[in-house]
């Protein structure tokens, strides 16, 4: 999924450049008048190819400017154009759940591990951590080189500084080894669990 999303990204931003490239050197053309300098034979009505042409003449922008769906129509087009860019650029800055990690199985061929199969036992393993009340573990990255985001719910009285040792030391120490990975980073972030007070007689 993360592969097929990569490449359909490369190849709308390819066709992006390339029409904003195109039309860019067409009006510099045209500006410069290299058509004439440069004795072009271009098509007729090709547009842009002396310095005294306006992109878009006079008849062209008011063609339609009297029709009563106009207007609506532009508007719209426009706010879903703003809109679609919008939701690529979220979808291009959230970080994504890693589906998939590439283990080194020794035959130089390497083997798939589920990313959600891992993170469940990081999260199980980590729940059952001393000072630990609740888990949620998630991996991001690539596949080549995962990193952690974890988070633990601290029991109460628990020291923070000794449930990320153990969290350091036992799980993402045994997952790193189970999956062969050289280096398994890990972000953690820490939340107390309010307990209701107890009455004491």
């Amino acid at each position: 999924m993360r592969t097929v999303r990569r490449g359909t990204n490369r190849v709308l931003l390819g066709l992006i450049g390339a029409v904003l490239l195109g039309t860019g050197g067409v009006v510099l053309m045209g500006g410069f008048g290299l058509p004439a300098k440069w004795h072009l034979d271009l098509p007729r009505g090709w547009p842009w190819t002396r310095p005294g042409e306006v992109l878009l003449s006079a008849q062209d922008r008011t063609r339609w400017t009297d029709r009563g769906w106009w207007w609506p129509v532009v508007i719209a087009v426009l706010a879903v154009l703003v809109l679609l860019l919008l939701w690529w650029l979220v979808t291009q800055l959230r970080r994504h759940r890693l589906d998939e990690i590439l283990v080194d199985s020794g035959d130089g061929e390497g083997a798939l591990l589920r990313g959600r199969a891992l993170e469940a036992v990081l999260t199980a393993e980590t729940e059952a951590l001393e000072g630990v009340d609740g888990a949620a573990a998630l991996l991001t990255g690539r596949r080549t080189e995962p990193r952690v985001r974890a988070v633990l719910a601290l029991a109460p009285h628990a020291d923070p500084g000794t449930v990320v040792l153990r969290f350091a030391d036992a799980a993402v120490a045994h997952a790193r080894g189970s999956a062969g990975l050289d280096r398994l980073p890990a972000e953690v972030r820490l939340r107390e669990v309010r307990h209701r007070a107890e009455r004491v007689s």
